[in-house]
């Protein structure tokens, strides 16, 4: 039996549907939020949405399966009418029972009309997967007025009471039901088109403080707290892109430790001219294990190094491995540990914590690195302290949809850390930073040049600029 609070809102949006045309101010906004969506959810997932109302938004997402759910039978059949390739339930959202498990759930203006927030937020874990994400948009109190003034003034639809959100509020509410939020972004400084002056206040000026403060609306991207697995029953991939390292060959054999059920290297040698590959060759025959592989790069820098590396491995994790060791061996144990017990699905090595070797870094690498640091972590609404060190961590099930969608990015990365950061970023993995201390190295001199390199870096800011923040 429902009850006085879903009984008012029913009749409410059974009364009201097709009364409103949508205004200039909502066909602009609704136009916004299947934009936004679009840049976090690519085609071909399996997609439910909460709230779903007529399942426009549904509809633009290009879902593989896509289940709208709304509690006005009238709303429903309009949008089953219009949609047949989606199916729509005429369900409360606080207790809709549908038994399977989806890739991403919406809840997309909703939350503010609804009775119980967090019964909502618990009732959907049973729809999701360990990599589910849950995607919440919702209005931002500083637009309470205005908005109250709009719907005065019929620029807007009427609505009745609305809960007011903060995105503390949420990220509560995600806590107490079970979810971690990765990040969350606030859009939308003016919701009509003005030409030129929109564009640039709704792309540019929105994102920076304090502008972002007054955003229209906030948007939260959260996951399932995931459970811990067991290390013994996960097998890993050590990939190793090794040019002039011969003398560092040996050595970095003997001190990679046993990773999980099964710990396979892959090495990725290209361009040296020294004999590294001569070297790994060698060292493989010592041993009597088949888990040793080798490949020799056709293509150009670490980043094509890395994605041949990737191509050939099996292991359930990946780990890149930078044949200088300045990374220790020894500290690889707790990288498998860190994502198996669910802290994050891509572990970023950082080495600006504890104090360096002498010369393990120079002056002005740190400060590059310093600065690219806090590019990036406002770039990609996740803290990453260090982009540029070498080892790095994700799932193979993570890095092949990362792979199916780098597109988007193209091949615009040398050094493979980027592609990987940016990838895992727009997928909205959790990220997370794991300190290790860095060490001289002791063989042959560094593959970077500082000075080139950090130019296309600062290139790169500019791109991942447009491809991620300004969008």
């Amino acid at each position: 039996m429902k009850n006085k609070y879903a009984v008012e809102r029913i009749a409410f949006w059974d009364r009201n549907s097709g009364k409103y045309p949508r205004s200039i101010f909502s066909k602009f906004y609704h136009k916004s939020l299947c934009h936004y969506y679009r840049f976090f959810i690519p085609n071909g997932l399996r997609i439910l949405e909460l709230g779903c109302g007529e399942g426009g938004l549904l509809h633009s997402l290009r879902p593989s399966r896509g289940v709208g759910v709304d509690f006005s039978a009238k709303i429903v059949s309009e949008a089953s009418c219009r949609y047949s390739d989606l199916e729509f339930i005429c369900a409360d959202i606080h207790d809709v029972n549908i038994d399977e498990k989806f890739d991403v759930i919406i809840l997309s203006d909703i939350l503010n009309d609804c009775e119980d927030v967090q019964k909502i937020l618990m009732h959907i874990r049973r729809n999701c997967h360990d990599r589910t994400r849950i995607i919440i948009n919702y209005f931002n109190n500083t637009w309470r007025v205005p908005l109250i003034l709009a719907r005065r003034l019929k620029l807007a639809r009427p609505l009745l009471e609305q809960n007011w959100l903060a995105p503390q509020d949420i990220k509560n509410l995600l806590t107490l039901s079970g979810f971690e939020e990765i990040s969350k972004k606030s859009f939308i400084a003016l919701p009509v088109a003005v030409p030129l002056v929109t564009n640039f206040l709704n792309r540019f000026v929105i994102h920076i403080f304090p502008f972002s403060l007054f955003a229209l609306t906030n948007f939260s991207i959260s996951r399932p707290v995931p459970e811990k697995k067991k290390i013994e029953e996960l097998t890993v991939s050590v990939i190793i892109a090794a040019r002039n390292e011969a003398g560092h060959i040996e050595e970095l054999l003997e001190r990679i430790p046993p990773l999980g059920k099964k710990t396979e290297i892959i090495f990725v040698e290209g361009g040296s001219s020294d004999n590294t590959y001569e070297a790994i060759e060698q060292a493989i025959d010592k041993r009597i294990s088949n888990d040793i592989l080798l490949y020799r790069q056709q293509g150009k820098g670490k980043g094509d190094a890395v994605r041949l590396g990737f191509e050939k491995a099996t292991g359930d994790i990946l780990l890149i491995l930078d044949a200088d060791i300045t990374v220790r061996p020894e500290d690889l144990p707790r990288f498998v540990q860190a994502i198996a017990d669910g802290k994050g699905e891509f572990i970023n090595g950082v080495r600006l914590v504890y104090p360096m070797q002498d010369e393990a870094m120079r002056f002005f690498n740190i400060i590059g690195n310093k600065f690219f640091s806090f590019a990036f972590s406002w770039l990609l609404n996740q803290q990453i302290k260090d982009t540029l060190c070498g080892t790095k961590v994700m799932w193979r099930k993570d890095y092949e949809v990362l792979a199916k969608n780098r597109h988007y990015f193209g091949d615009f990365d040398p050094f493979g850390d980027f592609d990987l950061i940016f990838g895992a970023a727009k997928m909205n993995l959790k990220i997370i930073d794991l300190p290790i201390r860095y060490q001289s190295r002791r063989y042959g001199t560094t593959n970077i040049s500082r000075w080139r390199n950090g130019w296309t870096l600062l290139k790169m800011v500019v791109f991942a600029s447009r491809k991620i923040k300004f969008i």
